[in-house]
């Protein structure tokens, strides 16, 4: 393929981008972790500028080779990597499985981060539910109210992710389809329904529906 101009380069990147979702360079910025002035050195074709850790981003958001892209957007259309010999190349692809590794590391660390503060939140709960479920099951007469404090740090744990409920259970609110699943029979926007089950939104973005059923006006009995 011969790419001569600035515009070629454009459009090219913008096809690897449509490939892979991304609809803008802000965002194709964002998920590689490098600048803007780096993209536009890559569309112009001065790859060779481009700094080996930043073009190993790139390649990896592009998911395409470190060679690959020296190839294609090198302004030596006729020899496009032609002023990288094979020890750099080579260099390239040890430093680009050397940064993949580093990222797989660095995500772990988060993952085991993340476990580690929702334990700390659910460590009362950890430590008591299984006593307090045992009880309930050698005992039936045990009063439910007693275990719901033991509730109390999965809800802290929900409020601390941003997952609030959409209405409590048994709470009658006017029907609304965006926020609310009918159980049983018919209702129309604003009518009075009753929640049967939670449901819940996180950061105003719905998970799951509250589950609702018509209240039945005695009038109309």
């Amino acid at each position: 393929m011969t790419l001569s101009s600035k515009q070629d380069y454009t459009q090219l990147l913008q096809q690897l981008m449509q490939r892979l979702g991304f609809s803008s360079y802000r965002q194709l910025s964002r998920s590689a972790g490098v600048s803007e002035k780096q993209l536009r050195r890559l569309r112009s074709g001065e790859v060779s500028q481009i700094r080996v850790e930043t073009l190993l981003k790139l390649s990896q958001a592009l998911q395409v080779s470190a060679s690959e892209l020296l190839a294609t957007f090198s302004l030596e259309s006729t020899a496009p990597a032609s002023q990288f010999t094979g020890d750099e190349v080579e260099a390239l692809r040890q430093e680009y499985q050397r940064l993949q590794a580093k990222s797989e590391q660095q995500q772990e660390a988060l993952r085991q981060e993340f476990q580690q503060s929702s334990l700390q939140t659910l460590e009362s709960w950890l430590l008591q539910w299984p006593t307090a479920a045992h009880a309930a099951q050698q005992n039936p007469q045990l009063p439910a109210v007693r275990l719901v404090p033991l509730v109390r740090p999965m809800e802290q744990l929900l409020q601390e992710w941003g997952v609030e409920a959409i209405a409590s259970v048994g709470s009658e609110l006017p029907y609304d389809p965006q926020w609310h699943q009918l159980m049983e029979g018919t209702a129309k926007f604003g009518e009075i329904v009753r929640v049967r089950y939670t449901g819940y939104r996180w950061q105003e973005k719905l998970l799951y529906r509250a589950k609702v059923s018509p209240v039945v006006d005695a009038s109309q009995v």
